[in-house]
């Protein structure tokens, strides 16, 4: 007992009475039976006390496994961990497991037996007994506690700082990451939304946590990224750790993932998931009442949120978790954050801060030829440091007004440079302009491996080069923007990062996409396209300055124009701009699906149970800003579902309709459901089956419509190489040839035309060229759009037609579809030539990487897999050591993974059924 609660009576006085319920009520022996087990036996099958392996020196029990509770207290320099040697610790173990349960009963049992003597008070018989209860249980507490310890590095074996140090080159973490791992809530799995400027290391904190769920708790965990690059990359560089630590990476982007997910024995899993996917695997586990094995939810670039319709899927995704799974803890991280009050408010989450960075960032903005410091404290936000050191001519002058080639002649091409530009028009033209005035010296700094850099470029484009990046990249400068390729821009990425690109001009997406650092960063415009930059998207790309390990500071430099000085001042010195719900965004569609899918999952039967459902969202966090009554939107939301036919009331409550089901099971978009229903019955009526045409079109995403200006000679001369049976297909869904060519004569057309259904009807014919001839290039030369477009139109396709796949298995007079969809899915997924599908299908492996390994004879997904890293680099042309080894650590998941699934068919097969009569 505490000293301050101790309790006043003798020896002899039996304080419990008639309290003898011990002797026959066995659930708190029970518990305690329980807490030995967990003890002896971790949640993995091991010996929990036997993970200290260090030497009993001071820096080892500095670094044992209960240092999380010092590291709660203040920061620390080092793994934190308890006092004593890792033999104390197994022999403390060893007899705690022996004596807990013992000491307990005998204490409980000898009070609830000892003779009857005079009786105290009844208040003071309920404090004492109170008090024994809560010894017990703070003792069961402390021993599951430990039991989740697996070693002395924050609570996991020493291994995984070893696999760090092999794999990532990390030899110890930076202090801000050691006290937040050390954090009460972090230990007592409460949510966290911790916030940090660019690159100071917030994504390592996420992965040793995950970890830790996955090998102390045995739970899965869910990582949502925003981009499908940062998806397959994360899936490439958490694979070798997943070998080495028995837990299995799935990807879960684009195309890719199974719904419901594989159920594994014995393994826990990793889902690397987009924003879209990650909201389907959420309704596939709920709907399988498995959403509570997901131990672990994180959320990188938590600001997304504020983000129109994915950041209100995103929102729902969360939702749900909160609402439905209390065993499920989240964490949530930015660079970006405004009004965190209200974001702690909707997660129930603790906030952490640091202004840590790894590398000091200096900020600067530049007015004619004067170089400013960036200085809150003074009256002009800004303070004069120097002025443009190089002599312009006039005629360079009048080229480069801003004095761009000054600015990065200083840094490279010893050290980096990126270059942000408003559009990508912008980029080539800046990329141009620099090489213009580059010296001829610059040709010779890494001649060859630029060499190498263009021919892997060309061997990507089936022999075609960008002619701007061939007269660009021998002076070591390149553009990259939303126009290039996924081959080509990993292909500049991975030059830059070698040091073999020392400049960049590029939008501010790469900013939020993959982190490539630089010395020096260039803000060519506080204006991205025509609109203002937001505080967030310039923190951004400011924060991609300094590279730790190799720089000691980083320089940012805004470039302004004497009008815009105080848009800047705004820019600068203000708060990043606040994150706000987006579910009543776009006619409230999200909200709508949010309804829809809780119904259709049984979250909600009832108005009253969306009401009680939507409290947990940030839109009611929000709800006196946005000056609404949320119950009555969500009851003329509910009333405009009945209207579509997506639900219905079967006696007093709410249930979806067939076309409601295969709605939220899809995936697909409130507003598109019906038109796709139509579309896909109209088809049923004359499906044309000697081509891809009619199902491309069916597949073809609504959205990307409006984003399409067709070439209508291009348009016409397409048609007119169609088949009969194809252009009967055409005239049927409402875009006859004869309209076509009318508008390629520049002749007026009936107004009743739905120009929607003929630009999806364009983007349908360059879907199939593209499955006809697997050529990037030449599709957007002849159809004058650019390579970075049709690859995205390709990768949306794709990730529609599954979509549509999930729709049709839903809806019984849709079943032809399910097959031919289910290939065409595959086909759009890779849109390469079958035989290089199994290699491509590794996280990271794009077509030009494909056909060298193919031609090196690794044609399989096997053949990667048993392969040796040595061998790879030997086998294939500028394959570095480090691609070689994620790429056959990649292989290796994807096999596991398969063999998972196959293993799970078997069980279901021999498993014997529930329903098997007696």
């Amino acid at each position: 007992m505490d000293d301050k609660q101790q309790l006043e009576y003798s020896d002899s006085e039996d304080l419990f009475g008639d309290y003898d319920s011990f002797l026959d009520d066995e659930s708190l022996l029970a518990k305690l039976e329980q807490a030995d087990k967990m003890v002896a036996v971790g949640p993995a099958g091991e010996d929990c006390f036997l993970a200290a392996d260090a030497p009993d020196t001071d820096a080892a029990r500095e670094n044992s496994p209960h240092g999380c509770q010092k590291a709660k207290r203040r920061k620390v320099h080092g793994s934190s961990t308890p006092h004593g040697s890792p033999e104390d610790r197994k022999r403390h173990g060893g007899a705690m497991r022996r004596s807990i349960s013992e000491r307990v009963k005998m204490m409980l049992r000898s009070n609830a037996t000892a003779p009857a003597g005079p009786s105290r008070s009844a208040a003071m018989k309920e404090a004492a007994l109170s008090h024994e209860i809560g010894g017990a249980v703070r003792a069961v507490e402390a021993a599951r506690a430990d039991a989740n310890d697996l070693g002395p590095f924050f609570g996991l074996p020493a291994k995984v700082k070893d696999l760090l140090f092999t794999l990532r080159g990390i030899r110890s973490l930076y202090a801000w990451q050691e006290t937040c791992l050390g954090l009460d809530c972090v230990s007592a799995r409460r949510n966290l939304i911790y916030t940090l400027p660019t690159s100071g290391g917030k994504t390592l904190v996420a992965e040793l946590l995950m970890i830790r769920e996955l090998l102390c708790r045995n739970n899965n965990c869910i990582f949502v990224l925003p981009y499908v690059a940062l998806v397959q990359e994360k899936v490439r560089g958490l694979a070798g750790l997943g070998l080495e630590l028995d837990f299995l990476v799935e990807e879960y982007a684009g195309s890719k993932g199974r719904f419901p997910p594989v159920k594994r024995r014995g393994k826990r899993s990793l889902y690397v998931a987009t924003i879209e996917k990650a909201h389907a695997l959420v309704n596939a586990l709920i709907e399988e009442d498995a959403l509570s094995r997901v131990g672990l939810l994180v959320v990188d670039e938590l600001h997304m949120l504020g983000e129109g319709s994915r950041g209100a899927l995103l929102e729902i995704t969360l939702a749900k978790v909160l609402h439905l799974s209390q065993d499920t803890q989240i964490i949530g991280m930015s660079a970006t954050l405004g009004n965190i009050a209200e974001l702690q408010t909707f997660l129930k989450a603790e906030n952490y801060h640091d202004d840590f960075r790894p590398v000091r960032l200096k900020e600067y903005v530049k007015l004619g030829d004067g170089i400013y410091e960036v200085d809150p404290k003074e009256e002009e936000c800004f303070r004069l440091c120097r002025r443009v050191e190089l002599k312009y001519s006039s005629a360079m002058q009048k080229v480069d007004p801003d004095h761009i080639i000054a600015l990065v002649t200083e840094v490279i091409p010893k050290h980096s440079c990126l270059v942000f530009c408003p559009t990508k028009k912008n980029c080539e033209n800046v990329a141009v302009m620099i090489c213009k005035y580059l010296r001829r010296d610059f040709l010779q700094h890494r001649q060859e491996d630029k060499e190498a850099l263009l021919r892997d470029l060309k061997g990507c484009g089936n022999g075609q080069l960008c002619p701007i990046l061939r007269r660009t990249v021998p002076l070591g400068v390149a553009y990259h923007h939303s126009g290039l390729t996924g081959d080509e821009r990993k292909l500049l990425e991975d030059a830059y990062s070698a040091g073999v690109l020392c400049l960049i001009a590029c939008t501010s997406t790469l900013a939020a996409g993959i982190n490539l650092p630089a010395r020096r960063v260039i803000v060519r415009s506080p204006l991205v396209a025509r609109d203002a930059v937001k505080t967030s998207q310039y923190k951004q790309m400011a924060g991609r300055a300094g590279r730790a390990g190799l720089d000691s500071e980083g320089e940012s430099i805004l470039i302004l124009q004497e009008a815009q000085r105080e848009q800047a001042k705004a820019l600068l010195c203000a708060p990043v701009e606040n994150c706000y719900s987006c579910l009543l965004a776009d006619d409230r569609k999200s909200l709508l699906s949010l309804i829809l899918s809780l119904v259709g999952l049984k979250v909600a039967s009832r108005v009253e149970d969306l009401e009680d459902f939507a409290r947990g969202t940030l839109l009611f966090v929000q709800r006196e800003r946005a000056g609404l009554c949320l119950e009555d939107v969500l009851r003329e939301s509910v009333d405009l579902l009945k209207i579509k036919g997506l639900l219905h009331v079967q006696g007093h409550a709410l249930q979806v309709t067939h076309l409601g089901r295969a709605t939220f099971k899809g995936c697909v978009d409130v507003s598109h459901s019906e038109i796709l229903y139509q579309d896909l019955q109209q088809g049923l009526e004359g499906l044309l089956l000697s081509s891809f045409l009619h199902l491309i079109f069916l597949v073809t995403p609504y959205d990307l419509a409006a984003a399409c200006t067709p070439d209508w000679m291009t348009f016409y001369t397409q048609m007119s190489l169609l088949s009969s049976s194809e252009l009967k297909m055409c005239a049927m869904v409402g875009v006859p040839e004869s309209l076509v060519a009318r508008k390629a004569a520049g002749q007026s057309v009936n107004k009743s035309a739905n120009m929607w259904v003929v630009k999806r009807v364009y983007l349908s014919l360059v879907l199939m060229s593209l499955l006809k001839d697997g050529d990037v290039w030449g599709v957007a030369q002849k159809f004058q759009l650019t390579r970075g477009f049709i690859q995205s139109l390709l990768n949306s396709a794709a990730a529609f037609c599954s979509c549509v796949l999930h729709f049709t298995q839903e809806l019984e007079t849709l079943w032809p579809y399910c097959s031919l969809l289910e290939t065409l899915t595959r086909r759009l997924s890779y849109c390469v030539k079958a035989e290089l599908i199994p290699l491509m299908e590794v996280a990271g492996v794009m077509e030009a990487r494909a056909k060298q390994l193919h031609a090196a004879g690794y044609t399989t997904l096997s053949h990667l897999a048993n392969t040796d890293a040595t061998l790879l680099v030997r086998a294939v042309e500028r394959l570095s050591r480090k691609q070689a080894t994620l790429i056959v650590a990649s292989a290796k998941m994807l096999l596991i993974e398969k063999a998972a699934a196959l293993q799970q068919e078997v069980d279901h097969l021999l498993a014997a059924p529930p329903d098997l009569p007696d």
